[in-house]
């Protein structure tokens, strides 16, 4: 599940950062999305978690990371979208200068040229668009396959699709595959990471989840009650 990606090592640093002081988002639907969060967990036990070890098995440390780099190449064209759309003007500029410079360079992003020269990757997507304008969170809801969301981010998830290139190469079977790839990585880029989860596992997620997006939604910037006082 690409979510675990977002969740263990975005999620878990915010939440410790943060502790309670973001207010979290009302859960109405927690029954069903604890069937569907049992559903993704077996999905993800059964299937993509041991895909996962044994792609970290096989494959070279080296290639992996070209295949990471490669897939966060891909990313930055939703980023510089999501940038423009925000008014980040500065970040634009240089999220636009990573995708050249690595897009040329870096051999369509598999060696990242540009964080050596100072060009450092940003994240943004259409979620964060929608809150850095205005619009609420909404209920958690928890979506098959992609985990953890929003009212909101569920809206810019199929966005978020809509501007990844990927899904447009004609070739199926390319397609789905690079898709698969994508995912595979993804998981087992978190697999030294699963331990950091304690407690009700759910609860643990949706925190982590919705205080990651508070977080990222507001460039890392968040009310203390205590500024009352």
């Amino acid at each position: 599940m690409m979510w675990l990606k977002s969740i263990l090592r975005g999620g878990v640093l915010s939440i410790l950062v943060l502790g309670s002081t973001v207010a979290i988002a009302a859960d109405p639907w927690e029954k069903t999305n604890q069937r569907i969060y049992r559903f993704n967990t077996f999905l993800d036990s059964w299937l993509l978690r041991p895909v996962a070890v044994t792609y970290n098995t096989v494959v070279p440390g080296v290639v992996r990371q070209g295949i990471g780099n490669f897939f966060s190449n891909v990313d930055d064209i939703n980023v510089l979208a999501n940038d423009l759309l925000q008014l980040k003007l500065r970040d634009a500029a240089t999220d636009s200068g990573r995708l050249l410079i690595n897009t040329t360079v870096g051999l369509v992003g598999v060696i990242d040229v540009a964080s050596s020269v100072g060009l450092s990757k940003n994240e943004e997507d259409f979620g964060q668009t929608f809150g850095r304008w205005g619009v609420g969170s909404g209920p958690y809801v928890v979506l098959p396959f992609f985990g953890p969301s929003s009212a909101r981010d569920s809206v810019g998830l199929v966005l978020d699709t809509l501007f990844n290139p990927i899904q447009y190469y004609e070739d199926d079977s390319v397609r789905h595959t690079v898709t698969a790839l994508r995912y595979i990585d993804d998981r087992a880029s978190v697999l030294s990471m699963e331990g950091l989860i304690s407690g009700d596992e759910y609860l643990f997620v949706r925190e982590a989840y919705l205080q990651q997006r508070e977080y990222l939604v507001n460039d890392g910037a968040y009310y203390d009650d205590f500024d009352d006082f």
